[in-house]
């Protein structure tokens, strides 16, 4: 019996996503890609001719790859983006794209890969008193949550502030608890290729301006589906607002006194601007900004049943905000567009479950590298928060760990990953809007 079409195309482009993984990954020097202009300098005006094309032919395209039919939206005229991707997060189709693979400088959606190669490494309660060496190597002008020499922290408080403030001292702190920076990087090259995010270099863990430090659309998008297979990845990447520890000093009576203070997320449509609203169904993940990165952003979000991926890197428009406004701009598209246009490619799966997943007694458990809780992790089993309600520690977020229950998880029981079935989150966070 004949496969159905869309079983043998997603076949075809796992297939040919697998060749280009192992082309690429030959040679070191196509493993450490240069960027379309250097990072160091301004970007180049132009993506190239010619680009990746795991996931798609057409996703190594040049310009808008979309299927545009009766009864589909027109896309939005005003996103200026160098690059942007509108995929759904749990069948890995991808709908809309404009210069999926163009390999730009990151910024701090970097810091995703930084968390999902990190999380299962360390107990959220684990603690670490930070000595000066942790701390050395920050870039000048990099955002920082605070962290004190001297001070100790959990490791909880730590990823609080990489997801929450996108503080490079708190990456840098998780690096140094990891046999230091350059074992990081290490790990987070070799992640990135096993996600087959192959256009992805890493030189500097926290996504700093760095010389051959690039990424894409399309890699960030796969790092974003990745780590949401992971509990504690969701829930930090959702909080909106959580307490800080701040530095010892001495009371009234002399006694040493730590005071907590409140950080709060820079994604603005998580948390909100004066000119950007709460997104409806915003479930995180990562925001960034440099000199030499201009503006990126990765989001997931929820609406009817619905569950989509944005990036948007480097907008060109002159305004405050333009890459949230963009990103909202996408998301409203693609969940308008959801069910009727035809898919331009896929987001390809990690290449130990594209090679495994036929073979019998694979691990159905959706996990993409590590432990789905983190070492420890109990981040989304239990407590349910609803909206605006007070999470564990001290943290708020909105309707964090809402799980999925049902069909999807019926499937993840029912036996091995199979590479033309879908890849579903297990259990990811749903959003309400705010009272």
């Amino acid at each position: 019996m004949p496969a159905p079409k869309k079983t043998a195309r997603r076949s075809l482009l796992v297939t040919s996503a697998l060749l280009s993984s192992l082309a690429l990954a030959a040679p070191a020097a196509v493993a450490a890609p240069s960027p379309s202009g250097s990072p160091s300098a301004s970007p180049s005006a132009t993506p190239p001719a010619t680009m990746s094309t795991v996931g798609g032919a057409r996703l190594g395209q040049p310009g808008t790859q979309v299927n545009l039919a009766s009864g589909v939206p027109v896309l939005p005229k005003d996103v200026s983006a160098r690059s942007w991707i509108v995929a759904d997060a749990e069948s890995g189709d991808v709908l809309a794209a404009h210069n999926a693979h163009w390999r730009l400088a990151p910024a701090s959606t970097l810091k995703m890969l930084f968390a999902d190669t990190l999380l299962p490494k360390f107990p959220r309660t684990a603690k670490h008193k930070v000595a000066p060496s942790d701390l050395a190597g920050i870039g000048p002008g990099s955002s920082m949550v605070g962290i004190k020499e001297d001070e100790t922290y959990t490791v909880r408080d730590l990823w609080l502030g990489v997801f929450l403030q996108s503080g490079n001292d708190a990456v840098r702190v998780l690096s140094a608890m990891n046999k230091g920076v350059e074992s990081t990087v290490k790990e987070m090259n070799e992640h990135a290729e096993e996600l087959q995010a192959l256009d992805t270099h890493v030189v500097s863990p926290d996504g700093y301006d760095a010389e051959g430090q690039v990424s894409s659309a399309y890699d960030l998008t796969l790092i974003a589906r990745s780590g949401l297979q992971k509990k504690d990845f969701r829930e930090y990447a959702s909080t909106v607002t959580a307490k800080f520890p701040g530095e010892t000093k001495k009371g009234k009576k002399g006694k040493p006194v730590r005071k907590p203070f409140e950080i709060r997320n820079t994604n603005r449509l998580l948390s909100g601007d004066s000119d950007v609203p709460v997104y409806q169904g915003i479930a995180g993940v990562k925001n960034g900004n440099t000199t030499n990165a201009g503006a990126t952003f990765t989001g997931v979000a929820e609406r009817n049943g619905k569950v989509l991926l944005v990036t948007v890197m480097n907008p060109e428009k002159d305004e405050h905000n333009a890459v949230y406004k963009e990103t909202a701009r996408l998301f409203d598209w693609g969940f308008k567009a959801a069910g009727k246009v035809q898919p331009v490619g896929e987001l390809v799966p990690p290449r130990s479950a594209a090679q495994a997943g036929a073979q019998p007694g694979a691990n159905p458990s959706g996990e993409a590298g590590g432990s789905g809780n983190g070492a420890g992790g109990t981040a989304g089993t239990g407590a349910k928060p609803v909206a605006s309600a007070p999470a564990a520690n001290g943290s708020s977020g909105i309707g964090i760990a809402l799980g999925i229950t049902g069909g999807v998880l019926v499937l993840l029981a029912g036996g091995a990953f199979l590479v033309n079935r879908r890849w579903p989150l297990p259990d990811l966070v749903r959003r309400r809007t705010r009272p």
